[in-house]
């Protein structure tokens, strides 16, 4: 089953895979499960926190992938750990007083937070081709001329897939022309981008655990 949306959506919540049917969700987790989806490249052991005030973003594509990363404490660099992901990517996104921040126990010192802050004295971060690996994701959705159900490889969409990320053309995506995105709260695995601008960045190590947003509940 799929479906197809012209126009304006409305979505309260942007949740994991963004997809308002059993069967599209299904269509994703066939995918892991038979291996069929491959890691663009290897990420850390680590994922990060980012929140934003206000996403806005250009030629949406979003798919299911798989993100291999090491494992912290692990001496072979052959085992891998598997992390289940959402890779959304955009032509360009503009972002609104974003945050990002990672959380690292350093032995005798104790937790330290690197925290990275730009976008917030009125002028965006402007990103472009930038692709993000998330494992989770809740804000505030709108999306203009939204399509769900095209299929990844179809070769319509205005943005490419990321690139080693797809092994079999034929998987589940959905595509919108502008994503606007509020209140963003977002776990990711990585993030990359053709260019990245960064107005006022401010990056510091902080003593103790202080993420961006903390988790509810």
């Amino acid at each position: 089953m799929s479906s197809q949306v012209r126009g304006g959506t409305r979505w309260k919540r942007f949740a994991l895979v963004m997809v308002p049917s059993i069967a599209a969700t299904a269509a994703v987790g066939v995918g892991l499960a038979q291996g069929a989806l491959a890691a663009s490249f290897s990420v850390s052991g680590q994922s990060f926190k980012v929140s934003a005030d206000k996403l806005v973003g250009e030629n949406l594509i979003q798919y299911g992938s798989v993100a291999e990363g090491s494992i912290i404490g692990e001496k072979d660099p052959e085992k891998k750990q598997k992390h289940p992901v959402t890779i959304s990517g955009f032509s360009k996104a503009t972002i609104t007083n974003m945050c990002q921040s990672l959380v690292t126990p350093v032995p005798g010192l104790g937790a330290i937070t690197l925290q990275l802050r730009t976008g917030n004295k009125g002028t965006p971060a402007v990103a472009e081709n930038i692709y993000l690996d998330v494992a989770e994701l809740d804000a505030d959705a709108y999306f203009e001329d939204l399509d769900i159900g095209v299929a990844v490889g179809d070769g319509t969409h205005t943005t490419k897939p990321a690139p080693g990320t797809v092994a079999d053309n034929g998987l589940f995506s959905q595509r919108a022309k502008k994503a606007t995105l509020t209140k963003v709260r977002q776990k990711a695995w990585a993030t990359t981008a053709g260019t990245f601008t960064l107005p006022d960045l401010k990056l510091r190590l902080l003593s103790g655990d202080k993420p961006c947003y903390e988790d509810e509940g």
